[in-house]
C-alpha cells in the first residue's frame, strides 16, 4: 500500500515549474486579505474626500472674507529697485501671514480700476493678513483701509526654534 495515496496534493509539488510555489502562495494571501484591503482603501478614499472637502470650505470663506486697500501714489512718486523689491517681499508677507488657509484662499491680488478718468489701484488679501495689507510699501503711497483700522488684529509670526548650543 502506498502511503502518500491518501493525501490529496501528495506528488503534485514535483511538477509544478519554478517559481509556481510562491505565486501560489501569493494569490492565496491576496485572496485572504481581500477583504481586509478593501476596507483600507475605502477608508483612506473616505479620508481624501473629507479632507479636500474641509479645504474647499477654507478656501470658500478665506474668498468671501478678504480684505481691500487701495495704495493711492503722490505725484513724486518714482520707486527705485530696491524700494520694488522690497514692496515684492511684503507682498509674500501676505500669505505667509494668512496662516492655515490653503493657497488659492491666501493669494494677494492687485486690481488696477479707472473712475472718471482716475487710475485706481487696490491690493486684496485674506482678511487673516490684513495687517500686512495696510503696512506702507513704498515711501511715497498712501494706504487708505475701506473699513476701521480698529478691525484689524496684528500679525503675529512663530519664533523659529533654538538650536542646541546657542543661547
Amino acid at each position: 500500500m502506498n502511503p502518500t495515496a491518501d493525501r490529496p496534493d501528495a506528488g503534485m509539488s514535483a511538477h509544478l515549474p519554478d517559481g509556481a510555489q510562491t505565486l501560489l502562495d501569493t494569490a492565496h494571501w491576496i485572496a485572504v486579505a481581500a477583504p481586509y484591503l478593501s476596507v483600507i482603501i475605502a477608508a483612506g478614499f473616505i479620508t481624501a474626500i473629507g479632507i479636500s472637502w474641509r479645504r474647499a470650505l477654507q478656501v470658500r470663506d478665506a474668498l468671501s472674507g478678504r480684505v481691500r486697500v487701495e495704495a493711492v501714489p503722490t505725484t513724486t512718486f518714482d520707486p527705485s529697485e530696491g524700494e520694488v523689491r522690497r514692496w515684492a517681499q511684503h507682498l509674500g508677507r501676505v500669505t505667509y501671514s494668512a496662516g492655515g488657509v490653503p493657497g488659492r484662499g491666501a493669494a494677494a491680488r492687485l486690481r488696477y480700476s479707472a473712475d472718471s478718468g482716475r487710475m485706481h489701484c487696490f491690493l486684496e488679501g485674506p482678511a487673516r493678513s490684513a495687517a500686512v495689507l495696510t503696512m506702507p510699501g513704498f515711501a511715497e503711497v498712501e494706504i487708505r483701509a475701506g473699513g476701521a483700522r480698529t478691525d484689524i488684529r496684528p500679525v503675529r509670526f512663530p519664533l523659529p526654534a533654538q538650536r542646541e548650543g546657542r543661547s
